[in-house]
């Protein structure tokens, strides 16, 4: 299950009951769908009468039965279906709006109103993926810590909310004080798509309290952006005050383009397939591999993206830099500055594999298993001491009295550490706070 639909389903039943007022949401809501969840609501969006349970089983095939109740399970949580003693009735506002989205029936603006007249400057497709392939790696830029004169507070607030950067406690209110997470680097491995809804979905968790926006306004404005055509203008005089709030921010982000007080905008292939599924790409190294890891430790990356070169740094050393190379060492200190920052050695595995150039992956493994034990060992030897909080407990009169304690703790599952020679142990916090309550019940008696 995707991140957008585990979060639709979070939702109250009040804010769907004013995303679905609008055409487009209702037609965002069905494409996120999965197959046999598309098919049951295409084949009941005429129906106005409630229909039975055992009726829409029969749909599914013998040994397919679970899967009619993990739809049904799905559909109920999204609101599009209601079920009452055995019976199954289809959301009617959902049902409507759907209806209209699919024929253009009705009086609304959820699929945008183009503008009339043609815009004198050149906007074509090629402009706009250019441009928010641009704009996205510049937000990726900022959350490896590339130096840049142009980051925006509303994408480094976000970065910082969502958990993917975080201060290193020198300044806690500058932009520079930030470096990437643990999450932060998972959220470089995945599709591009899946990084745009996720910072989407945060920027919602931060609409009703930091922005004073209301969520179904957003939701309706992000499945409106889904639906628009790709090289069309649109304009924003029919948008919400909210919304184009909205679009100031969705600019930073590549999503939207828009050019200083203008009043149209053009949504960008970032936009148009928020819902379609479809994989992205920003960069030439995400194409196709590119990088070689020899067993020397040493890396050859063919790329010429700031952007890849920038990831690779957070855990290689750079050696030299050619036209369209880089070539690195991956070193105990390299790695051991990637761990600090909260990067696993299988994250950063899970890199070099998705990235290995198509020469290494003719080999099994794809990435030389030396190189890959050694990342394990440098994090293991990293790891192999652990700070536990406990409290220690010295200075016993008699030996008895050790011994009692030693059985208490051992009942209470606390104990951590014990030296009877020495009359010491080592309880855990929680174990401390039953031990002083014992004690205490022991001295009222």
């Amino acid at each position: 299950m995707s991140a957008v639909e585990e979060y639709l389903e979070s939702l109250p039943r009040s804010i769907f009951d004013r995303i679905y007022a609008q055409p487009a949401t209702c037609m965002g809501v069905l494409r996120l769908l999965p197959p046999a969840a598309k098919h049951l609501v295409m084949r009941l969006l005429y129906i106005r009468e409630p229909i039975a349970k055992g009726e829409i089983e029969e749909w599914f095939i013998e040994g397919k039965r679970s899967t009619f109740q993990e739809v049904m399970r799905k559909l109920q949580k999204l609101y599009i279906f209601a079920e009452s003693g055995g019976w199954y009735t289809l959301n009617r506002v959902f049902q409507q709006n759907l209806h209209n989205a699919l024929v253009g029936g009705g009086e609304h603006h959820s699929f945008g109103q183009p503008t009339d007249e043609p815009d004198r400057h050149n906007v074509d497709i090629a402009f706009l993926d250019r441009y928010a392939s641009e704009a996205w790696e510049a937000v990726l830029h900022s959350l490896v810590g590339t130096p840049t004169s142009q980051r925006p507070r509303a994408v480094v607030s976000l970065l910082k909310h969502s958990k993917l950067m975080e201060s290193t406690g020198n300044d806690a209110n500058s932009m520079d004080d930030l470096q990437i997470t643990s999450k932060g680097f998972q959220f470089l491995l995945q599709d591009v798509n899946v990084q745009v809804w996720a910072f989407l979905l945060h920027y919602l968790e931060m609409a009703p309290s930091e922005l004073h926006m209301k969520k179904d306004e957003i939701l309706n404005f992000l499945f409106q952006l889904a639906s628009l055509e790709l090289g069309q203008d649109y304009s924003i005089e029919v948008l919400t005050p909210t919304q184009q709030t909205m679009m100031g921010d969705l600019k930073h982000l590549g999503i939207v383009y828009q050019r200083k007080k203008s009043k149209r905008f053009y949504p960008t292939r970032l936009a148009t397939s928020l819902t379609s599924g479809a994989k992205l790409s920003t960069g030439k190294g995400e194409e196709k591999g590119f990088l070689i890891v020899e067993t020397n430790y040493r890396i050859y990356a063919y790329t010429d993206s700031p952007l890849e070169i920038a990831v690779l740094s957070l855990f290689v050393k750079m050696k030299g830099r050619f036209a369209n190379m880089v070539i690195g060492l991956i070193t105990r200190d390299s790695i051991r500055d990637a761990l600090l920052r909260g990067i696993g050695a299988d994250q950063i595995i899970q890199y070099l594999e998705v990235h290995a150039h198509p020469e290494m992956r003719k080999q099994t493994p794809v990435l030389p298993a030396t190189v890959v034990d050694q990342i394990r060992l440098w994090e293991l030897e990293r790891n192999r001491i652990r700070a536990i909080p406990g409290f220690l407990y010295k200075e016993f009169s008699r030996i008895e009295e050790y011994n009692g304690y030693l059985k208490r703790t051992k009942d209470f599952d606390c104990l951590h550490w014990q030296s009877e020679g020495r009359r010491l142990m080592v309880v855990s916090a929680e174990g401390h706070e039953a031990m002083k309550a014992m004690r205490k019940d022991s001295q009222s008696l």
